[in-house]
């Protein structure tokens, strides 16, 4: 992440109108790491001004002025995706410049594959890359340095990621603590009589006896973590502070995390290996390990006693407050379970939601009663397919013109490509150019040929799409019947994006496409209408002129879309 920063007025960066004819240039520094962009009390730090007066020194030497500065502050060569970084490519591409300007080459990248990437993109704009330091350049020589640099810079960086990981794994064989010590230890700093900083970790006298009070207290079994965060908040427990961030209560994952730390025990564990450490352990292993059984314990019985499955659970939600409704199993004082939906809002009190619950076994009669209603007729069937046939009839007439104008358009490009070609070979055009045009000729050919190749696949799929869900629609009251619990929650999520229950114990349905559309009171409407203007035109009456009458075309519904 970027280091936040107040750029420096810098002269030649101001200069905004150079002389005429003055190559122009960009500047690109970088620092890795959040520490070195912030040391030396400057949001920039020590490191920046010397690349820049280094940079700026170096377009002195070639006549040119930097006209633009980029500066990553905090971020790893090891990746391109750097803000300032892309910018600067962007940049390059959009104005005419000479130069871009780094220190080192291990500022842009220290990955063989990413500077060829960054290299080449410079490259195309036109843009030489120049180090402050290095003698690099477009050259044949200054390439090869360039190469050089580049795997030199790669090496260090792998070498350097492979030599901390064996320093961590040396200092965690040996008892160190890697990295910052948990809740309960202190880190401390101090040196030896030769003055050698030595690192150690310490009990904080403030915290560690909370964290030990509260191991015992888990460890009895009469605790939650949930309880347990209570309590320590109660007593005082909170977080060190930091130069960022001040101290506060810890978060219920955060205790949950603490008790599962073999650290608290003795352990330091380093790339999934437990090592004996040199701190003093906070908790006798065998309260560690009871510790885990009682969570162990704690889940289960969590898991046995909350989850709850039924082929409605996902579907079904409160038809007050819009929460999910969840499944609760309420046992009388004889022993029998009655299984209940309840509304989610109301039962975390996320919400203020007064719905009561309900049985769940209402909740199922009420589906299979909406099925039921909305089951096709014979007759309401073959009019809902006459007019949607009749309306992708029409369309398909329509585009009649479209799919001239494609096949217009290929045998266009076609010729082009033959015509491109026979320039190239007369010479009369370079190879770049005819690289440029073939992609773009061959690009514009690709979306002409899958326009032609889907221009009757997808009203043919449609078609096959909607005469499945009106054959299920007349069916489906019966198929829902007969379904066991995993087809029914099938033919739920078929037909259903939500289906709400209201206070009254009544459903307000959300239905999926296409049924939304099908089931459209307004669409039932117009498809019987048009059923009975179909009969009428069967034996069509002669008007004055001696002619039949047409038929009225049916209009689709606002956002009716045949495909689906």
């Amino acid at each position: 992440m970027s280091t936040a920063f107040v750029r420096t007025p810098d002269p030649v960066c101001s200069l905004i109108d150079p002389p005429q004819g003055t190559a122009l240039a960009v500047s690109y520094l970088r620092v890795s790491t959040k520490e070195q962009a912030e040391k030396g009390g400057t949001d920039e730090g020590f490191s920046i001004p010397a690349q820049r007066e280094a940079n700026r020194r170096k377009a002195e030497q070639l006549g040119a002025v930097i006209v633009e500065e980029f500066i990553d502050a905090g971020e790893s060569a090891r990746k391109a995706d750097r803000p300032e970084l892309m910018r600067m490519i962007q940049y390059v591409k959009r104005n005419r410049v000479a130069y871009c300007i780094v220190h080192k080459v291990d500022r842009l990248a220290r990955n063989r594959a990413d500077d060829v990437t960054i290299h080449l993109a410079l490259q195309e704009a036109g843009v030489m890359l120049v180090s402050a330091t290095e003698n690099i350049d477009e050259t044949p020589s200054g390439m090869l340095l360039h190469g050089i640099m580049s795997t030199i810079a790669e090496f260090y960086s792998r070498n350097l990621a492979t030599e901390v990981i064996k320093g961590m794994t040396q200092k965690a064989a040996t008892g160190g603590t890697v990295g910052k010590a948990p809740i309960g230890y202190l880190n401390i700093r101090s040196r030896d009589e030769l003055g050698r900083e030595e690192r150690t970790v310490q009990l904080d006298p403030d915290r560690a006896p909370l964290i030990e009070w509260a191991y015992k207290a888990y460890a009895s079994g009469n605790w939650t973590v949930s309880q347990l965060h209570d309590e320590l908040t109660s007593r005082g427990l909170v977080s060190l502070p930091t130069p960022k961030r001040p101290s506060k209560p810890l978060a219920v994952s955060s205790v949950h995390r603490m008790l599962t730390n073999p650290y608290y025990k003795g352990d330091v564990i380093y790339r999934g290996v437990a090592y004996k450490g040199a701190h003093q352990p906070l908790v006798p292993a065998e309260v560690w390990y009871q510790v885990q059984s009682v969570l162990t314990a704690h889940k289960s019985a969590a898991e046995a006693t909350q989850v709850h499955d039924h082929y409605l659970k996902g579907t079904v939600y409160c038809g007050a407050c819009g929460s999910r409704l969840i499944v609760s199993n309420a046992k009388n004082r004889h022993g029998n379970v009655y299984p209940y939906f309840v509304c989610s809002g109301r039962h975390s009190k996320r919400t203020d939601c007064t719905r009561q619950a309900i049985l769940i076994e209402d909740v199922e009669h009420l589906i299979e009663d909406y099925y039921q209603r909305v089951q096709l007729t014979p007759a309401r069937r073959e009019a809902l397919a006459g007019m949607l046939h009749h309306e992708f009839d029409r369309l398909m007439s329509t585009e009649a013109d479209e799919l001239a104008q494609l096949t217009a358009n290929r045998d266009r490009l076609e010729h082009e490509q033959d015509r491109l070609m026979q320039a190239h070979y007369a010479d009369a055009i370079p190879l770049a150019v005819l690289k440029r045009e073939q992609d773009r000729i061959t690009g514009e050919l690709d979306q002409v040929n899958r326009r032609l190749d889907a221009h009757h696949g997808e009203y043919t799929d449609a078609r096959a799409h909607l005469d499945d869900a009106l054959n299920l629609l007349e069916d489906c009251a019966d198929i829902y019947a007969r379904c066991d619990d995993a087809n029914r929650r099938l033919c739920n999520q078929a037909f259903f994006t939500k289906v709400y229950v209201e206070e009254d114990d009544e459903l307000r349905v959300e239905n999926a496409r296409p049924f939304e559309m099908l089931l459209d009171p307004a669409v039932n409407a117009d498809a019987l209408t048009w059923a009975a203007n179909a009969d009428k035109a069967r034996t069509p009456a002669l008007d004055s002129s001696g002619q039949g009458s047409s038929l009225v075309r049916w209009v689709p519904p606002a956002g009716f879309e045949p495909a689906t």
